[in-house]
């Protein structure tokens, strides 16, 4: 069973302590155009997602996954258009829970990264890096 092997377990850390690194990135990014660049909250939030996206993908790239000889620019445009499936889902997670439950806007956005981090993965783990798999 593919779940339970030990190179799964062990991707599946990986990706999850790169999420953190990207985690901690898209927050700060977000903050920063939030609070003190004044955007809208989502544009900040977009803003941030995509800053951690080039992040992630590096990190994922080479250090989860340990994929470097397939083509980057059809694979990074793989990883952000599942990227940018996961930041719809990501917005739409925070306005449920922040505009239509009054949740606080960061305590919804660290749902939103909860379930987006699920998203990502499997799908970069089936599709995007396949090759690795």
């Amino acid at each position: 069973m593919e779940f339970i092997s030990g190179e799964f377990i062990e991707q599946f850390i990986r990706y999850a302590i790169v999420g953190f690194a990207g985690l901690i990135v898209d927050f700060s990014v977000t903050y920063v155009f939030k609070e003190y660049a004044k955007v809208s909250k989502y544009l900040a939030n977009s803003l941030g997602f995509s800053v951690a996206v080039i992040t992630n993908y590096v990190l994922n790239r080479y250090w989860t996954f340990g994929v470097g000889d397939e083509n980057v620019f059809i694979q990074f445009g793989t990883f952000v258009l599942v990227s940018i499936i996961g930041l719809f889902i990501n917005n739409f997670v925070i306005y449920l829970l922040n505009e239509k439950w009054s949740l606080k806007f960061y305590l919804s956005k660290v749902f939103a990264v909860g379930v987006v981090v699920l998203w990502n993965f499997f799908v970069n783990y089936y599709y995007t890096f396949r090759s690795a798999v």
